[in-house]
C-alpha cells in the first residue's frame, strides 16, 4: 500500500528530537508522500529545505489564521516571494477560525483573501483550516475562485461538503475516525464519495484514539485507514490506492 498523508507538519519542533525516525517509521507503514503545510514565515525556510531533502514531501506554503495576530503585513509578501521561487504543491494553510476565542475575524478574512489572490494567480490548490466557518469560508471561495484543494480536518454538514466538492475540494479524513464517538464523521465518511476523500494526520495533533494524549506521528494514518475502509466496508488497500489517488490529482501529480 502507499498512503499519501496529505497534512503532516513534520517539519515542527515536536518532531525535531526524532525526525529522522519518524519519517522512517512513516515510510514503513506505507506514508509514501506528505503534504508539508507551513503556519507562519518563520518556518517556511526550514520546511523547504525538509521537502527538498525528503522525496515525497511537498511544501504547502501560508500562514495560520489561528496566528493571525502575530502575522505582520510583510509576512503575506514574503510568502507571495517564496510561491514565486519555490513553486510548492499548495497554498496554505490557510482560511478561518471562528473557535478560538479573541481572534480578529476581519483580520482573519482579510489574511485568506490575500492567499486565495496568491494562489489563483500562482495556479496553485489551497488547504483550508476552517473551523466554525464553513459559510463564510465556503461564500469567500464562490468570490474568489481557485483551483480546488483540500478542507482539512473536515467536520461540516452534509450540505456543505458537497459544496466543497462543487468547488474542486477534497476532503480530509484523519485521528477523529478513530473515535467511538465520532458519529457525525463517521457517517460524512460512509456517506460521501470515495472520490473526494483524502487521508492526513496533522500530525503532532489530532492523535487517534489509541494513542490518545500522545504526540501523533504520520505512521498512525494506518489506524484511519483501517477504520474507514472497515466503516465503508472495503478493503484497506482499495481506500489507500483512492485517497492516494485522490491526492495527487488535487496536487497535478503522478
Amino acid at each position: 500500500m502507499e498512503l499519501f498523508d496529505t497534512h503532516c507538519h513534520i517539519d515542527v519542533a515536536e518532531f525535531a528530537p526524532d525526525r529522522a525516525a519518524v519519517i522512517a517509521a512513516a515510510r514503513r507503514a506505507g506514508v509514501t508522500r506528505m503534504l508539508v503545510p507551513a503556519v507562519d514565515a518563520a518556518g517556511i525556510p526550514a520546511l523547504l529545505a525538509l521537502c527538498r531533502a525528503e522525496p515525497g514531501f511537498y511544501p504547502a506554503l501560508g500562514l495560520h489564521p489561528v496566528y493571525v495576530e502575530q502575522h505582520r503585513p510583510e509576512d503575506v509578501d514574503f510568502v507571495a516571494a517564496q510561491i514565486a521561487e519555490a513553486k510548492p504543491a499548495a497554498v496554505g494553510e490557510i482560511g478561518l477560525d471562528f473557535f478560538v476565542p479573541g481572534l480578529d475575524r476581519g483580520k482573519q478574512q482579510t489574511l485568506f483573501e490575500a492567499h486565495l489572490r496568491l494562489a489563483r494567480a500562482a495556479d496553485l490548490p489551497v488547504v483550508l483550516h476552517v473551523r466554525k466557518a464553513h459559510d463564510q469560508v465556503l461564500a469567500t471561495l464562490r468570490r474568489i475562485k481557485v483551483r480546488g484543494g483540500f478542507a482539512h480536518a473536515f467536520n461540516g454538514s452534509m450540505q456543505q461538503a458537497q459544496q466543497y466538492i462543487d468547488l474542486g475540494f477534497r476532503l480530509g479524513f484523519g485521528g477523529t475516525l478513530t473515535y467511538d464517538r465520532s458519529n457525525r464523521i463517521r457517517a460524512l465518511a460512509v456517506e460521501l464519495p470515495l472520490e473526494a476523500i483524502v487521508l492526513e494526520t496533522d500530525a503532532p495533533d489530532m492523535v487517534v484514539s489509541n494513542h490518545r494524549g500522545e504526540r501523533n506521528d504520520p505512521e498512525y494514518i494506518v489506524e484511519s485507514l483501517q477504520v474507514l475502509a472497515a466503516l465503508r466496508n472495503a478493503t484497506p488497500q482499495a481506500i489507500a490506492a483512492a485517497t492516494t489517488r485522490n491526492s495527487c490529482a488535487v496536487l497535478g501529480i503522478q
